[in-house]
């Protein structure tokens, strides 16, 4: 009978044991949790994105929301104003009062006229003949025989991986000396105002290659 209670006993202090090693973890757990609770608020604003910007972003954060018309609508203007012209190039320009696109169009033989179209009425000026030799003008007339896919084309395939708004489009060649025509797509995002440039084959709509611009 002693040997029960000894052992009844034993049960016992071993169970109390136990619970109060229970209550010591969570205490500790606890005050580790709250501890950390404290400690966010004092490094969120240092890690909060956006809330410092280089000047490239600010100039973009500024001057991207002035602009009420976009590339698409630019180059139809620009290409109204120029017979038998194709797109060859649209840039945002300008400051958040007066933003402009700047745009280029060339004819087959390479021939650029440059279109000034206003970001915010959509109104295009008289176009300008932009200066370049023959061996220039021949290039741009090869690539645009060349190119099959569209500026259009080329901005759905970078928004695709990108969504934000094209600040510019441009055709050019492909990097690597292949000489194959290729649009440069540059495409803001509004969350934190950085650059990505796609290049896109304008014949089969490949991305060839993505940059961040973090600046």
């Amino acid at each position: 009978m002693t040997t029960q209670r000894s052992a009844v006993l034993c049960a016992v202090v071993a169970l109390g044991g136990a619970l109060l090693a229970g209550c010591g973890n969570d205490h500790a757990t606890g005050a580790g949790a709250a501890g950390h609770e404290r400690a966010v608020p004092a490094s969120a604003p240092a890690a909060s994105p956006g809330t410092r910007l280089t000047a490239d972003q600010a100039e973009r954060k500024a001057l991207i929301p002035a602009a009420k018309v976009d590339y698409e609508r630019a180059l139809r203007a620009a290409v109204a104003e120029v017979r038998a012209a194709k797109p060859v190039a649209a840039e945002l320009k300008g400051t958040p009062k007066s933003p402009y696109w700047r745009t280029q169009v060339a004819t087959s033989g390479g021939t650029v006229r440059v279109v000034h179209v206003d970001a915010v009425s959509g109104k295009a000026e008289p176009p300008r003949t932009d200066s370049a030799d023959a061996g220039d003008r021949k290039k741009l007339a090869d690539r645009l025989a060349a190119a099959t896919v569209t500026p259009q084309q080329a901005v759905r395939t970078a928004t695709a991986r990108t969504r934000g708004t094209v600040s510019a489009v441009e055709l050019g060649e492909a990097d690597g000396g292949s000489r194959k025509p290729a649009w440069s797509v540059d495409v803001v995002t509004t969350a934190d105002w950085k650059k990505t440039t796609y290049d896109i084959d304008a014949t089969s709509r490949k991305v060839l290659r993505t940059h961040v611009d973090r600046d």
